[in-house]
C-alpha cells in the first residue's frame, strides 16, 4: 500500500508592493522662501526611486550635504501620482 503524498502547505507568495516612482532633485533658489531656481540648467537630478522611503533617504543625504547653503533646496516629487490621475490633466496657463 503506497503512502499518500503529503500536501504542500506553503504559504502563498505575498503580493509585491506596487512601484511608486519618486524623483529627487534640487538646486539653488533665487530667494529663500520662493521655489524658483536660479539656473535650471544646473538642477541636480539625484534620481528616480521606487518608493518614498528610498527617495526620502536620498533627499535627506543631499539636503544634509548642502545645509551650509541656505538657498540650496532638494525636493521629492511624487511621479506616481501623475499616472494615477483619473481625470484629464489641466494645462498650464502658458501652454
Amino acid at each position: 500500500m503506497a503512502k499518500p503524498k503529503p500536501q504542500s502547505k506553503s504559504k502563498p507568495k505575498p503580493k509585491p508592493k506596487p512601484q511608486l516612482l519618486h524623483l529627487v532633485f534640487g538646486g539653488e533658489l533665487k530667494r529663500t522662501g520662493d521655489i524658483e531656481f536660479k539656473d535650471l540648467s544646473k538642477l541636480d537630478i539625484v534620481g528616480m526611486y521606487p518608493n518614498f522611503a528610498e527617495a526620502k533617504a536620498a533627499w535627506a543625504g543631499k539636503a544634509q550635504a548642502t545645509v551650509d547653503n541656505a538657498q540650496m533646496r532638494y525636493f521629492v516629487a511624487h511621479v506616481h501620482r501623475l499616472f494615477e490621475a483619473e481625470e484629464e490633466p489641466q494645462q498650464d496657463d502658458e501652454d
